[in-house]
């Protein structure tokens, strides 16, 4: 009797539908040394794509939600249209470029499993990871050299 967790996916008594191991009837043939070069070099493109999308999910996203909410804001004279246009624009957008970039992560997967590499996992969870990093670096920057946080004794308003 197969009792053990891990051989039968958890709480089912058999294995879930879906989940069999992909039994191939013979090896997939590979392609020619040229096709390789080509694959590798879509996934190169396909890689430099998820990075760029990424980045967009930390500034330029949000910031034109913001523009988009302040002229909903101005052409409506209501603050809560423009707080809502700003909200409905950033989720809109923000779920739209994940789902995106998971399309590109699955395809990135399968240019490299084409161009000869033992592909089984994608690489969106570690860019949007340094993505982040990069974003919020970028930020604390800004926030604390350029435009900087300022005194509460002199506020840069020239004493009035």
């Amino acid at each position: 009797m197969r009792s053990d967790p891990s051989d039968n996916g958890g709480l089912f008594v058999g294995r879930r539908p879906g989940t069999a191991p992909v039994r191939f009837r013979a090896l997939p043939q590979r392609g020619g040394e040229l096709r390789q070069r080509i694959d590798g070099s879509l996934a190169g493109v396909l890689l430099t794509a998820i990075t760029l999308i990424s980045l967009l999910c930390w500034g330029p996203i949000p910031l034109a939600c913001l523009w988009l909410g302040s002229e909903a804001d101005y052409l409506s004279g209501s603050v809560g249209l423009g707080i809502f246009v700003s909200f409905l624009g950033l989720f809109t957008l923000l779920f739209g470029t994940l789902s995106l970039l998971r399309r590109l992560d699955n395809a990135w997967i399968l240019v490299r499993r084409a161009a000869g590499h033992d592909q089984r996992t994608g690489v969106l969870g570690r860019i949007f990871a340094v993505t982040a990093a990069v974003g919020a670096l970028i930020f604390g920057v800004w926030f604390l050299i350029i435009h900087g946080p300022g005194s509460s004794t002199f506020s840069g308003n020239g004493g009035m």
